[in-house]
């Protein structure tokens, strides 16, 4: 009955992660959605123009490295019902098919272009994502391990799954180097560089309430998905930690020298200090009233991203880019719709979750 329990929450998990990841590349690849016409494009002259007519390596890169998780969480979740051959065409398959029909719908898109090499790319990275979900799921070891802390950290359930793909969720949309830690306005043009003399006016109240409200549903998120309350401070905290990390990885690669560490400013210091006392003061509250307090923190948090920062937009941040690539556009994008729907699906989750 464990293995049973095990075979189907990794099997549910590894779905919904899949599914979430498919429209994330549904996003960057069509994204801003504007514009659509006909433009007497041909797929077939597509498909079959000189490969190197479009290409670039950085293209290619970012299109090989962006279905390479696809195909890794597409194969371990069919994994389940299927042996390894079959898996492996089934991920070229839906790989080929996900990303032919993004470029046949690029174009009718003029700010888009369709490729013969991105779909060569892509279909690649789906499948070298799959040869690696083959290779790992032989380490035994390793995936029972994996599977007794999960079962030991989290609790069980496919609400709880849910959940554990929101915090996955969340996590990826701060990866972005452009956004403060846990905040919402994009770094603009007309960001001070390091050691510059701040302005009296340079504090924003508003950006570290928005962060103070983003831990605290990252928070009641964690609190509600931990078997012990009293490690949830330990693991928000590791959470944070490698959210941190990855901000100063992808900084480091996409972000001017002088814009490295400008995700880190007073306003995301404030918010977490205060929103760590606050989660600190609720743990031993009811668990009704915790998630009380995720919803007010979610609905106040709505107001407050499309209220107060309406106007912020993606493209502010270019200038802090080393590059100025579409794709960071659409990455920026990307991050602004997640910090827009995160806390309408944790709502969600949280009237799933009333009666458990």
């Amino acid at each position: 009955m464990r293995e049973h329990f095990n075979t189907e929450t990794r099997a549910r998990l590894r779905t919904l992660l899949a599914i979430g990841y498919a429209l994330f590349i549904s996003y960057a690849s069509l994204s801003p959605f504007l514009g659509w016409r006909e433009q007497g494009l041909n797929f077939t002259d597509v498909l079959r123009a000189p490969l190197r007519l479009t290409y670039t390596p950085f293209d290619a890169a970012i299109n090989l490295l962006a279905y390479l998780p696809f195909g890794l969480l597409v194969s371990l979740a069919l994994r389940k019902h299927f042996g390894i051959l079959v898996s492996l065409l089934m991920v070229c398959a839906v790989g080929v098919l996900l990303s032919a029909s993004l470029e046949y719908a690029q174009m009718y898109l003029p700010t888009r272009t369709s490729s013969n090499m991105d779909l060569l790319t892509n279909s690649v990275g789906a499948f070298l994502g799959a040869v690696i979900a083959v290779s790992i799921t032989s380490w035994t070891w390793l995936f029972s391990h994996l599977v007794s802390w999960r079962s030991h950290v989290f609790h069980h359930g496919k609400e709880m799954d849910f959940g554990l793909a929101l915090l996955a969720l969340w996590m990826f949309g701060q990866v972005n180097p452009s956004l403060p830690m846990l905040g919402n306005v994009f770094i603009s043009e007309v960001a001070r560089q390091p050691f510059a003399m701040a302005s009296a006016d340079q504090f924003d109240s508003w950006e570290a309430c928005a962060v103070l409200l983003n831990l605290l549903m990252l928070g009641t998120l964690m609190l509600t998905l931990l078997r012990m309350r009293r490690k949830a401070i330990s693991a928000l905290l590791v959470v944070l930690s490698l959210v941190a990390a990855a901000k100063f990885f992808t900084a480091a690669v996409l972000l001017k020298s002088w814009a490295l560490l400008l995700w880190i400013n007073s306003e995301a210091v404030l918010g977490v200090l205060f929103g760590m006392a606050c989660l600190f003061f609720v743990l031993r509250w009811s668990r009704n009233a915790i998630i009380g307090i995720g919803v007010c923190a979610s609905l106040c948090y709505l107001v407050i991203i499309n209220l107060v920062f309406g106007s912020n937009s993606p493209d502010s941040a270019k200038a802090v880019y080393q590059w100025h690539y579409g794709h960071l556009l659409n990455y920026n994008g990307l991050a602004q719709t997640i910090a827009l729907i995160f806390p309408l699906l944790l709502l969600f989750h949280f009237w799933r979750i009333r009666k458990l």
